[in-house]
């Protein structure tokens, strides 16, 4: 990812309600590059990053629920074990 104003990061999540569960993996999928079931790299400006927060506090139960956003370093070499496939770096946001 070329864009200085976007951060790569790693959004994972664990919901005890199926149907909160839904709604926030479907609320991810706007924001994802790549990822897995409830592991998801996104690539965020600081504005959709604050937005993915908000987003997450309004469908996550603090109580049982629980959400974890890391900064990633694009720099750092993949490392990839079983039959896990490389996630395309290159996309682009219409």
């Amino acid at each position: 990812m070329s864009d200085p104003a976007r951060t790569l990061y790693l959004v994972c999540y664990d919901v005890a309600d199926p149907r909160r569960l839904y709604r926030v993996h479907r609320f991810l999928l706007g924001y994802k590059a790549g990822g897995q079931k409830s592991f998801f790299e996104c690539w965020l400006t600081r504005g959709e990053l604050a937005e993915v927060r908000r987003g997450l506090v309004e469908r996550l139960d603090l109580d049982e629920d629980r959400a974890h956003i890391f900064q990633l370093d694009p720099r750092q070499h993949i490392r990839q074990l079983g039959c896990a496939q490389p996630v395309c770096r290159q996309f682009m946001i219409l």
